[in-house]
């Protein structure tokens, strides 16, 4: 090889060497200039806390979740929005009556407000939307109220979130537009989420400012299904339970003892009214609400009345298993069912009851 050819080819190794450094330098420097962005900058924008408040519901991360959403505030700030006006339309009550139950809903506030805290943490962390358990005091009615239907009510767990669409911001607040969808109704909406900043400077969702509107424009569409599907189901209900009210009579009767001790006859009938009637009867009950079109926003209350159904049948087994066996562990089994029947009972009649109240709600279709 020649001196120019040879000298031509260190010029050309020289070249592409130099193109490859300034790709790479123009690579690093973006990549820098990136990560000081983010890190900078972004890292300490809204977008940046609604993204991670999204990406910690999605990884199930209770840490990064509660670093960008003030659980407490959000939670105090909903429970007035939901209690507020609650027993506003409710004729029945005097206004004595009214006062009374809004100081109650301002005492128990504080065990709420938190119990509802810990079930959003429970459902980020299983995916399972879970009541309480154990000794806490939101099981059952131990607070004077159902937190199953107050959970309800809160359109909770029956609220997608589907997209963000904007945010603005002023100083140390922040508004942001978020579209969700009702998934009874299908309804959407767009809640604003009013978020703050920290004293360490990152922002945080702190609460909704339109929750209560969210609740007022879902609540009655829920309403007005449920008063149709109440409708067109009377009949049913009204003929099967006038049964089942014959059917407690017999079961009255046939359970009437001096002695605290059924006898083997007793025993032998009570047997054959629950597997002949009473079951049948409750079974047929269920037959008939199933072929009933539920409307949408009446699914929960088709249901809670599917699970009552249930769990009656279920009790009378274990009733009946106690009878044949003696045992008494059947019979306690049949008992705790029970309580969990009427407990159910109970919410399906305050959904009708409420249901009935809301005819005098101004904004019902």
């Amino acid at each position: 090889m020649d001196d120019y050819t040879w000298q031509q080819k260190l010029q050309e190794r020289k070249a592409k060497s130099t193109r490859w450094q300034l790709l790479l330098f123009i690579v690093t420097s973006i990549s820098l200039g990136s990560a000081i962005w983010y890190f900078g900058f972004y890292s300490r924008t809204p977008e940046y806390a609604l993204e991670q408040t999204q990406l910690a519901w999605q990884e199930k991360d209770e840490e990064k979740f509660k670093r960008y959403v003030n659980l407490g505030l959000l939670t105090s700030r909903a429970y007035d929005d939901l209690t507020v006006d609650l027993f506003a339309y409710d004729a029945t009550l005097t206004p004595q009556s009214k006062v009374m139950f809004e100081k109650f809903y301002i005492l128990i506030k504080p065990q709420l407000a938190q119990g509802t805290e810990e079930t959003i943490m429970r459902r980020l962390t299983s995916g399972n939307w879970s009541l309480p358990e154990g000794t806490d005091i939101l099981k059952g009615r131990q607070l004077g109220i159902d937190y199953e239907r107050f959970l309800e009510r809160s359109q909770l767990r029956n609220t997608t979130f589907l997209e963000v669409t904007d945010v603005t911001r002023n100083g140390n607040t922040a508004q942001a537009q978020v579209k969700v969808r009702e998934d009874y109704t299908q309804t959407e909406f767009t809640l604003l989420l009013s978020l703050e900043k920290n004293p360490e400077g990152r922002w945080q969702i702190a609460y909704i400012k339109n929750y209560k509107q969210y609740l007022d424009t879902i609540a009655p569409l829920q309403n007005k299904d449920i008063a149709d599907y109440i409708e067109a189901t009377r009949s049913i209900v009204s003929s099967c339970n006038e049964r089942l009210r014959d059917q407690q009579i017999k079961f009255q009767s046939l359970t009437a003892t001096s002695a605290g001790k059924l006898s083997d006859y007793q025993r032998n009938n009570l047997t054959k009214l629950l597997k002949n009637e009473v079951i049948p009867t409750l079974q047929e009950r269920q037959a008939q609400l199933d072929n009933v079109p539920v409307p949408k926003g009446a699914q929960y209350l088709a249901a809670q009345r599917k699970l009552s159904t249930d769990t009656t049948i279920d009790a009378w087994v274990h009733f009946v298993k106690g009878l044949e066996s003696n045992d008494q562990a059947e019979f306690e089994t049949a008992e705790t069912l029970h309580k969990q029947e009427l407990a159910i009972d109970l919410r399906v009649d305050e959904i009708i009851h409420h249901t009935a109240l809301s005819k005098n709600i101004p904004n019902l279709p």
